[in-house]
This record gives structure tokens, sequence and C-alpha cells, in this order.
């Protein structure tokens, strides 16, 4: 018989601390992922993509569900989602959920970090929203992203919560098809899981996250291990750092035909986490010295040195225009560098302006206001311009067109900067020859990410370094100012404990 499902998917990562919210227009625009899509036409965006909905779409189309798709966004990481976009988008999408029914099921392509301005669960509001439509018998499953911030009312209004299990996330379009599987399984079983939810009590800073290295690639393994028999899903969320509400944290979820079955895979995985808990730890330079290094080593490599712009990462919410290493390659006359991506519209615009080989004097970025960084007064040379459009081959973008707006190379010396119009996140070599550099002829590259760049850049590079030059998302979770997190929450693996200031519990209860 054939099952009929409903699909929709918004998507937002969010930074509490970061200077820029979400608003409609990031949605519609999609930043690095698609831009905003609506019923048919998501079936066919969303087909071979690496998201959840474009596993959710093939499985769907193999399985030969009825398919009602409704509508699709995201907006890359930034501060909180507005009122105005949350509610447009969360309402659109409940109404059209409502208007398909009678339904078998509802797959919801999720992030799991959500935060808007007016509510702190976003996804778990929105989850209950649609269990309010669709009644208690509809199973809903969702894919979401590694970073999710799992929270109660998530795991008690959905029917499956199913994670990535990469970082670089280059399984993104698996786990949608993981999910609907789950979902077949749910639609065909007539009955929910057992579940079981755990919460760890630390903090992991996202550049030690990658699943590339160990701890998590361990643990990952051995996680995927377990299911099979009576659990049908497990997933560890590492969370995502940055949001400044209780529930902000690693968590785990476990779904099985038992209860004993989910707990028994649940208390695995956290036994597994807590025992690596000192690892996930690793070295970061500031911005000299992590250029002098990387000089050092690029003297005698036969590839690039890779240096990660960690907290100025705009996949975690920064604006990516911070100064700060830009300022360290020149100061050290770096030879074959080139820094990417700078997000500044009114200095793109001034390149086209000017001209291919014109020279210009601008103040180049620093204008979010972040502590310790300025922009960058100096002249530069237009070497090349584009109009920001390209395809971005490769395996963390997976072959989505993105739309950068007005972009330049600009140079200052031997260094060459990669200078946009719109946000996204370098994860792509295709991200520096769209403004003609050649990723792989440079001596060093510096990369505005934190990990997922490690999916397309590690096989070029020589080596990798971790930078920290000033930016919203510090390396640490200590640095930030938490206000509202649970307390007794370690604010790093084996960190100190973080403890809410003498009789500030009521103000922030009332907030």
């Amino acid at each position: 018989m054939t099952k009929r499902v409903a699909l929709a998917g918004f998507l937002h990562e969010t930074n509490t601390f970061a200077p820029s919210p979400a608003d409609m227009a990031a949605f519609v625009q999609g930043g690095g992922y698609m831009p905003m899509v609506r019923g048919a036409a998501l079936m066919t965006a969303g087909r071979n993509i690496n998201l959840g909905i474009g596993g959710a779409v093939a499985h769907g189309e193999r399985a030969g569900w009825d398919m009602v798709p409704v509508l699709w966004c995201g907006a890359i990481p930034s501060a909180h989602v507005t009122q105005d976009a949350y509610e447009a988008i969360t309402t659109e999408i409940v109404e059209g959920i409502k208007a398909a029914l009678p339904l078998d099921g509802v797959f919801l392509d999720l992030h799991g970090a959500m935060v808007a301005e007016h509510e702190d669960d976003g996804e778990g509001v929105l989850l209950s929203r649609v269990r309010a439509v669709v009644g208690p018998d509809v199973p809903i499953v969702t894919a979401l992203d590694l970073h999710g911030n799992i929270t109660a009312k998530m795991v008690v209004s959905a029917d499956a919560l199913v994670g990535f299990r990469t970082y670089p996330h280059v399984d993104m379009a698996e786990t949608g098809r993981r999910a609907a599987v789950q979902l077949d399984a749910l639609m065909a079983r007539g009955e929910p899981f057992a579940k079981a939810f755990r919460r760890l009590d630390f903090l992991i800073p996202i550049a030690w996250q990658s699943t590339v290295m160990e701890p998590a690639a361990g643990i990952y393994d051995r996680m995927a291990a377990l299911e099979g028999g009576d659990v049908a899903s497990v997933s560890f969320f590492q969370g995502f750092p940055a949001a400044d509400f209780p529930e902000c944290g690693p968590t785990v979820v476990a779904y099985g035909a038992t209860q004993a079955a989910a707990d028994a895979a649940a208390d695995a995985v956290v036994a597994d986490v807590r025992a690596a808990e000192p690892a996930f730890a690793g070295r970061a330079y500031d911005p000299d010295a992590g250029v002098a290094e990387a000089m050092r080593i690029a003297a005698t490599a036969t590839k690039p040195v890779v240096i990660a712009d960690t907290q100025d990462n705009p996949g975690a919410g920064g604006d990516s225009n911070t100064t700060g290493m830009l300022r360290a390659l020149v100061r050290a006359n770096a030879q074959r560098a080139a820094i990417g991506i700078m997000v500044d519209p009114a200095a793109a615009a001034a390149a086209h302006a000017a001209g291919q080989g014109a020279e210009i004097d601008i103040a180049l970025g620093g204008f979010s206001n972040i502590p310790g960084d300025s922009p960058y007064q100096a002249r530069f040379t237009v070497e090349t311009l584009s109009d920001g459009k390209f395809i971005a081959s490769g395996p963390f973008y997976g072959g989505a067109p993105l739309d950068l707006g007005p972009s330049a190379c600009l140079r200052i010396g031997d260094v060459r900067i990669v200078v946009s119009t719109h946000k996204a996140q370098m994860a792509d070599q295709q991200m520096y020859r769209f403004v003609g550099i050649e990723p792989t002829a440079q001596a060093i590259l510096v990369n505005k990410s934190s990990v997922h760049f490690r999916a397309d850049f590690q096989p070029i590079a020589e080596t990798i370094l971790v930078c920290t030059a000033p930016g919203p998302m510090p390396i640490s979770p200590a640095s930030l100012s938490w206000t509202r997190l649970a307390p007794g929450t370690k604010l790093e693996p084996m960190g100190a404990r973080w403890q809410p200031a003498p009789g500030a519990t009521a103000a922030q209860e009332a907030s």
C-alpha cells in the first residue's frame, strides 16, 4: 500500500553570542544551503544534493511514497532567527502539513540547534506544532545535524531523531536516507519505538569534534555497530556549544523494539563518550605564531599548509570578515598565501567599480564589532572579478550551486583575499577557484572554517593548523559569557562547572 508522506525542512544553527540575526531574506537566499523552495519544486531541487532532504526524496522515490512536499529552507549559522521569520516559516510548514492530511507519516529535515528571538527551542516548538496537527498516531521522523542541542520537547514530539555521523558533514543525504528508513519502519510497525534520551554534562569545542580524528571517529564507529536486532537507531549529538539556554550540550538518543534495548544502547554510547572526555582537545596557535609555523613548514612542503581561522567560522555564526589572520599574513610578508572568504559587500562593490587591474584604497572587513578586531585599511590590487556563481563540487557542499554575489580576488603583497558579497563557509576548493586562485598552487591557505573544510582540503594539505584570531566563536566555550546554561555544566572537557552569578536566577527565569 502506498504511503502518503509530507516532507519539509527548516535549518538553522544559532550562535546566541553572534553579531547578526537570520531574517527571512537569509532563508530565501540560503547562504551555503540551497535557496528556499516550495511545493513540487522541492522534489527537483532536493534531488541529488547532500542534504537530509536529498536522502529522503531518493528513498521515498525508491519506496514508492506518495510524497507531499511543503517547504524547505535553510540559512547559514548566525545569531537568533528573527521572530517574524520563525513564525512565518513555521506557520507555512504546519499549515502545509495540515492541508496534506490524511498522512501516513511526516519527514522533517531540521538542524537541532535553532534558537529564535522568542523561542529557545526552535525545533521542539515546530515539532510540537506539527504533532498537534497530525495527532498522536502519525509517525514524525527528523534528520538532524550532529551539532544539534537536543531538547526534551524534541524527543517527546518526534518518533525518531536521526543524527549525522560525520563532521565534516559528508553524510547529510545519507542521514536523510537513514531517517526515511526509520519512518518506513514506523509506518509498517504501527506503533512507536521505545525511546532513551541521555544528556552529558560537558561542552565540546567544535574544532575538536571532527569525526576524521579521535576520539569522535571511534565513538561513531562503535555506536553504528550497536544498531540491529532490537536496536533501531542510535545517535550521538555533540551539540553546538554557543547557544545560551539550559538544554545546550551533548546528548544521546536511542530507539528500540523494547525499552531495555533502547536504554542499553544509549548507556553504552554515554559510557564511551565519558571515557573519551579528556581526548576532546587539541592545539591552537595565535595568528602570528600560526603564520610563522605555516611558513616554516611551507619552506620544504610540496602541498599547501592550511590554517583554520576557526573563531570567525561562518558555519558557527561568524560574519566571515575579521582581519586578524590577514594582518598576520601581511606582517610576516607571507608568499603565495590566500585567505577566504572575506565577506564585505562594500569592498566587493568597490572592486567591481574600479575594474580588474585597478588599485583601490579601502577599509576591508572588521565591521562586526568583534573585540580586538577592526577594518584593515590598505591599498589592494583588484586581480580578478566574478559574479559569485559557481558549483561547489567538493564532498561537503556535494555539487550545490552557490551564489556569493559580486566577488573579487584582492591582492596585497603576495597575499590574495577572496572577497564576496554573500556569506558561505570556506569548505570547498572551488571557493578559491571562482576568483582565479588555484588552491593547490598556494603555500598557505587560510580558511574561515573550523572543520568542514577538511573534507575537501585535507587531501591537498601538507598539514592543517588551527589559529585563534579574534572572532565571535571562541575555540573554547569557556570563553563565552554564559547566563542561562544548565548549572553544573562543564564549559569544556575536564573544565570548570558553570554556575549562575548569585542572585541571577530569578532575573534569568523572568527574561
